[in-house]
């Protein structure tokens, strides 16, 4: 028995690791996680990788060290994206794999995402609970051996070689497409995947910008999701000409599309156009989607003879759905995507691929492609409140609304549907925020009135 002192730890979250630095999260929790995963999962074999971020670095030598305490020999892919660290674990059969990344959150944030073998997500009331609590307690068994560590930089090829089997590349057409990598983790990784495609003959010119990682982030934390930082990428579509733009994240597990005239692509209905062109080559198959906002992808699913599953939002819930349903694609509107042939893992790398095939094979524009689906299901977009009393707040909607309602869910949060609009209300399992979205059945005016109408409920007015 190894018995380090108890210390209570803040920075386990719902499913995953995410702390203000120093606080929360420092070297010590790092070192504590890695030790408690190698226990708890009986880990000999580990992937770990890192974001840009300055910390991430010495948190993941920590992590390491934690990790080979306990007994488990890693693979340290260094600077990659969580995908690539989903990825390298299950192709290459570890027992488990930890990215250092605080995502999209603030600069003096960091944190961890968590997987088992074959990139499953760990339970988070089963295995992530136990390995918490062991974290906190520090009574920590010996190991029968110290494991060992060494650098895997050749996963990369490997991930980019299948990341390209996702398209068919003789179907594409020339285009231009605008990247954005913020400054972010993606840039490295989108070189090796665009010098596959090269060398396959993909006729892609492709415009970077923002594309060298900087833990400094000198335009802002990349979080392409916030309408402040979409201008950016917008005015530099429209400037290079180019048939499409593509916005990363931190880790790039989310990516975000423009159209051709700058336009942002809300993530629902991105989530509806790639159901759509999964079931038109594989009619039947099941499609899982998250339950913030669904009119539209719900009508994609059944006008294309799909089976819509709903999920609770949140990575290792869409997985868990996945998996057990066996769905070909789950999409969340926050631009999390979810592919079956990618180990049931999210990827920001994926969708950019398939929408490119998808363009080329249609003959027309992203805009054109969305453009009457944005029409017939207008919707909000998703409003975050930070409130006194958030339960009180949510009562006050609810109670005001559910006597109308002819549907009620509470997969994640309130939803309440009426013969032609809809809203879900739910507090968020990361921030301490109340999210609201709001969509109708072709009625841009109605949506607009019932979020003014919800955002005066919450307020108490």
């Amino acid at each position: 028995m190894v018995t380090m002192p108890a210390r209570r730890i803040d920075c386990f979250k719902a499913y995953d690791v995410r702390g203000r630095l120093g606080s929360e999260l420092d070297e010590d929790v790092a070192w504590r996680i890695g030790r408690a995963f190698a226990q708890v999962l009986g880990a000999r074999q580990v992937i770990v990788g890192r974001d840009s971020r300055a910390t991430s670095p010495d948190l993941a030598a920590a992590l390491i060290r934690g990790l080979n305490d306990g007994g488990a020999d890693v693979r340290d892919l260094g600077l990659a994206g969580t995908e690539e660290m989903y990825f390298a674990t299950a192709h290459f059969g570890a027992d488990g794999g930890i990215e250092v990344t605080a995502s999209h959150n603030p600069i003096d944030y960091n944190g961890m995402k968590l997987v088992g073998r074959g990139a499953a997500p760990l339970d988070p009331e089963g295995d992530f609970a136990t390995l918490a609590a062991l974290a906190q307690s520090g009574a920590f068994a010996e190991p029968a051996r110290r494991g060992g560590t060494r650098d895997f930089p050749e996963a990369r090829a490997v991930y980019a070689r299948a990341l390209a089997d996702f398209i068919d590349v003789s179907a594409l057409h020339p285009l231009t497409v605008l990247v954005n990598a913020g400054n972010g983790t993606a840039g490295p990784t989108f070189d090796a995947i665009a010098a596959e495609l090269e060398r396959r003959g993909a006729p892609l010119r492709f415009i970077r910008i923002n594309h060298q990682p900087d833990p400094a982030f000198p335009n802002g934390i990349p979080n392409p999701l916030l309408p402040e930082n979409q201008p950016m990428t917008a005015e530099a579509v429209r400037d290079h000409g180019a048939d499409l733009g593509v916005a990363w994240d931190g880790d790039f597990d989310r990516c975000f599309f423009f159209d051709a005239q700058g336009n942002f692509i809300p993530g629902e209905y991105v989530v509806g156009l790639l159901a759509a062109a999964f079931l038109e080559k594989h009619p039947g198959e099941k499609i899982v989607h998250d339950p913030r906002v669904v009119l539209n992808t719900r009508d994609v699913i059944a006008g294309a003879g799909g089976q819509a599953v709903q999920a609770r939002t949140g990575h290792a819930f869409v997985k868990r759905a996945m998996r057990e349903s066996g769905a070909i694609y789950g999409g969340e509107m926050s631009a999390h995507h979810y592919f079956r042939d990618f180990h049931f893992a999210d990827s920001g790398m994926v969708p950019w691929l398939l929408v490119v095939e998808l363009v080329s094979r249609k003959g027309i524009s992203l805009g054109e492609l969305l453009a009457e689906r944005m029409r017939a299901f207008p919707s909000s977009g998703e409003i975050n409140f930070r409130l006194d009393d958030p339960a009180a707040a949510i009562d006050r909607v609810v109670a005001h609304f559910a006597p109308q309602a002819i549907r009620r869910d509470e997969t994640d949060g309130i939803s309440l549907e009426f013969p032609d609009w809809r809203f879900n209300l739910r507090r968020s399992n990361t921030e301490p925020v109340v999210r609201l979205n709001v969509e109708s059945r072709g009625d841009a005016g109605l949506v607009a009135a019932k979020r003014a109408e919800i955002e005066g409920l919450l307020a108490g007015s």
